[in-house]
């Protein structure tokens, strides 16, 4: 995909972050946008904001984990637009929580929106991204889907998870010739709200996690966007974002397991300096 002028592009998680950034450069591009989120009052002003810089865009409210309902929006979206070109699977969320510590709410209540609504995604809309001849998704993995990080089991396992998936599914369509690029996207830190809105912990603590992870977020979301869509116009398979990705990919290329280690021992002085251990 060399131009996405008159394309037809669906977005979940387009409030805010990301999804919002990829929405509004989209818009600059010519694109035609279905903006899908589950917070209506954010993503009302991600279509506002795209309709004032000439784009044609729509807004669905969607909960990516609901598959009849995602099901019902890839029908609602061709009915609206004619056609798809470019899927972006990029809503998610976080947990921060041990594996000792997590429920099973918490970890299925992660896990069917972070994987599930990529499954559904890409299910649900893949038939139109071959019909249109000229078709890409794009799914958001992270570099936690390079390296296990304790405190993240249920958002590692989906991230790996979508890793796998989303390779194995650009596998599936070389092999069967079909017209649709597939594109993994693994982001660094990038300054958005997520930690801010995760489950898990304390409040005080999540708000203090927020602002340490806003100091180091080295990517701004309109660098990520700008970045995937260059990924999209090369057909890349992989999409790096930000340099703490590119290091965090090398770790265990060159370390293997060992990583593994240093991490536990950065938690446990975590754990010391809280007063758990």
């Amino acid at each position: 995909m060399k131009n996405f002028a008159h394309k037809v592009a669906v977005i979940t998680g387009a409030g805010s972050g990301i999804g919002r950034a990829l929405a509004l450069e989209l818009s600059l591009r010519g694109a035609r946008l279905a903006l899908s989120d589950v917070d209506a009052g954010a993503l009302a002003e991600t279509v506002t904001s795209a309709n004032e810089r000439g784009a044609e865009a729509r807004g669905y409210a969607l909960d990516v984990a609901d598959r009849a309902a995602v099901l019902a929006h890839a029908d609602e979206v061709v009915a609206d637009f004619g056609q798809v070109n470019l899927v972006v699977n990029n809503a998610g969320v976080a947990l921060g929580a041990t594996v000792e510590e997590m429920s099973f709410e918490d970890f299925d209540w992660l896990l069917g929106i972070n994987l599930g609504g990529v499954v559904n995604g890409t299910k649900a809309f893949l038939p139109h991204l071959i019909a249109s001849r000229d078709g890409h998704l794009v799914n958001i993995s992270s570099v936690f889907g390079f390296i296990g990080v304790p405190s993240q089991s249920a958002y590692n396992a989906a991230k790996f998870a979508v890793r796998g998936f989303t390779e194995a599914l650009r596998e599936e369509m070389l092999a069967a010739r079909r017209p649709v690029g597939v594109s993994c996207v693994h982001p660094g830190g990038i300054k958005t709200n997520i930690v801010r809105h995760s489950r898990g912990g304390a409040d005080d603590d999540k708000e203090s996690a927020a602002v340490g992870f806003e100091k180091i977020a080295m990517t701004t979301p309109e660098k990520a966007a700008r970045t995937i869509l260059r990924g999209v116009e090369r057909r890349s398979a992989r999409i790096l974002i930000g340099p703490d990705a590119y290091v965090l990919d090398a770790i265990p290329r060159v370390l293997g397991s060992a990583y593994q280690r240093p991490l536990a021992t950065l938690a446990r002085f975590g754990l010391k300096r809280a007063g758990m251990d």
